[in-house]
């Protein structure tokens, strides 16, 4: 084969490549467009139902207070036709006085003047004090239920939640592991520990004792009193060993997590940052991490109010994933507390 039909061939082969990657560029184009469409429906739908719902509301408000603006007006109607009696009787009163200065017979009768102050006695004319506090209350557990009921994206969360059981063995020796697994508190002393190659020797980092691969969990960490934790998911392969930056949460492939430093949020994946600036200086008591497998998504959120921190999109994920936490090193005596794993089923209420 001459060089020229090696080129040629060479240059065909590249074309198809070329046209492959063309190929491929259309289809996830084609794809970002189809998400796009989907989410925007669903946008559109759950839009459409909060407007139903404000509807249905706001309907029931005009019909509560036509209702009470009806016993109203008969109950005000009463009062000024009682007022009004009370009114004509002044006037004849008045004029029999004139009539008695005049030396004419008296007309009015006692009888019909106590009548008149009986049928007028404010204490006959009554509310139904009963049927307001019922309705009243009717409506402070329609207000619950509601409350109980959002944020619904919680709610949905709260469903999801998983049973995360810290894995000691995973442990870094600076880190102490309570009796349950459910908190890692940083101590300066290193401890006496087996060192297995699952355990990291660097970072201060600790993993979940069991790992999910499919569905959809949701777990939360109280950060309360704390000024720096790093918390997130990984692969079982994450780096444990070494000096190497991969085996801190984020720096590497295998890892995501959002970073806590004195008021400052950072998001890490695959070594790359991504600032928070909108969330500088705000603290979360409890900070919650949701993950969807069929997604490929991993997010992080300020569960005391639902605040959104970070969403990554991995697509698909390719292993197991674990649950992550660093609590973080002493940071000038400001860091001692320890970070604890909550039950995402009862998270705190919304503020």
């Amino acid at each position: 084969m001459s060089s020229k039909e090696v080129l040629l061939k060479h240059q065909q082969h590249l074309q198809r490549q070329r046209d492959g990657i063309t190929y491929r560029m259309k289809k996830l184009a084609a794809k970002q467009a189809e998400i796009t469409k989907k989410t925007n429906a669903v946008k559109e739908k759950i839009r459409k139902k909060y407007e139903d719902m404000k509807r249905v509301l706001d309907e029931d408000l005009k019909i509560t207070l036509t209702q009470l603006d009806t016993e109203y007006e008969a109950t005000e109607k009463l009062m000024e036709d009682r007022i009004e009696d009370c009114y004509h009787l002044t006037q004849e009163l008045d004029q029999e006085l004139l009539s008695s200065a005049q030396g004419s017979d008296f007309v009015l009768s006692e009888t019909r003047i106590s009548q008149t102050l009986k049928l007028t006695d404010p204490n006959t004319i009554q509310m139904d004090e009963f049927k307001h506090e019922q309705l009243l209350s009717l409506t402070i557990n329609l207000l619950l239920f509601i409350r109980s009921q959002v944020p619904v994206t919680k709610k949905l969360f709260q469903t999801y939640a998983a049973d995360v059981v810290l894995d000691a063995e995973t442990a870094h020796p600076k880190l102490v592991i309570s009796p349950k697994g459910d908190s890692a508190t940083y101590t300066d002393t290193w401890q006496d520990v087996p060192d297995t190659l699952s355990r990291f020797d660097t970072t201060l980092n600790v993993i979940s004792l069991e790992g999910f691969s499919e569905g959809r969990q949701y777990w939360e960490v109280d950060v309360s009193g704390k000024t720096y934790w790093e918390l997130g998911l990984t692969y079982p392969s994450i780096p444990r060993k070494g000096n190497e930056e991969d085996s801190w949460l984020g720096r590497g492939k295998e890892s995501w997590c959002v970073e806590y430093f004195n008021g400052d949020y950072i998001a890490w994946h695959g070594g790359v940052q991504h600032e928070l600036p909108l969330l500088a200086g705000k603290q979360f008591t409890r900070i919650g991490v949701y993950c969807s497998f069929p997604g490929g998504l991993v997010c992080f959120i300020g569960a005391d109010t639902v605040t959104p921190l970070h969403c990554f999109c991995a697509g698909t994920f390719t292993d197991t994933l674990h649950q992550a936490v660093c609590p973080g090193h002493d940071n000038e005596g400001t860091n001692w507390k320890s970070i604890k794993v909550c039950d995402a089923s009862r998270s705190a209420p919304v503020l």
